[in-house]
Order: C-alpha cells, then sequence, then structure tokens
C-alpha cells in the first residue's frame, strides 16, 4: 500500500536556504531507495521559514527503511545543525489513487476509475 508523508518544517529565517543547499545531496540520494517514488523538501515562497515536506513511498516496508537508514539520519543531523523551530508531519495510507483529470481532461473531485 502506498504511504504518503506530507507536512511542514520551519527553520529560522535566514537559515532555510543554507539548510535546503546542504540538504540537496542527500534529497538526492534518498530518491535512489528502493520504494522511494517522491522525495522533496521545497521552500515555500510565501514564508521565510517554512519547508514543505512531500514523500511517496511503494509500501511501509519501503519507509520503515528509510526510517531506519543513513539518510533519514543524516537529513535529521544536517536539519539540527540550522535549528528546526517546528515540525507537522503526518504519514498517510493510500487505497485508492487515480488522476485529477478525467480522460476527457477535465478536473475531478469525484473518483471516477473506481
Amino acid at each position: 500500500m502506498t504511504i504518503l508523508i506530507a507536512g511542514t518544517v520551519h527553520l529560522p529565517a535566514g537559515e532555510r536556504e543554507k539548510a535546503l543547499a546542504e540538504s540537496a545531496a542527500l534529497v538526492a540520494e534518498t530518491r535512489t531507495q528502493p520504494g522511494c517514488e517522491h522525495y522533496v523538501w521545497s521552500a515555500d515562497p510565501t514564508s521565510d521559514t517554512r519547508v514543505y515536506v512531500l514523500e511517496k513511498w511503494a509500501s511501509s516496508e519501503h519507509l520503515a527503511a528509510h526510517l531506519a537508514g543513513p539518510y533519514y539520519r543524516d537529513m535529521l543531523a544536517c536539519l539540527g545543525r540550522y535549528g528546526v523551530a517546528d515540525a507537522e508531519v503526518s504519514k498517510y495510507r493510500i487505497d485508492l489513487e487515480e488522476p485529477v483529470y478525467d480522460p476527457e481532461g477535465k478536473p475531478r473531485a469525484d473518483f471516477f476509475t473506481a
């Protein structure tokens, strides 16, 4: 079952860009892990401090391997050097996934393939 990780991390103003630059190699390395389908840490252009976290893992087993591994540990250490002010990150099990746009190109809020 697909697992999504989504949330926000706040770093001190003036430190966020340095932290993201320093962690860029870790982001790239994490993307090579088995089961990692998406992995991004992205600065919010409307905030000096907010970073959005979005991850997609093929299974909880793949996520568990990531959380037990060096890339996760190194990311925590990297961000810790910059003083994480707040973090609110959640995980979600996904039982159905389909495109937002139907075959005619119309955006749909309902689930139309199930």
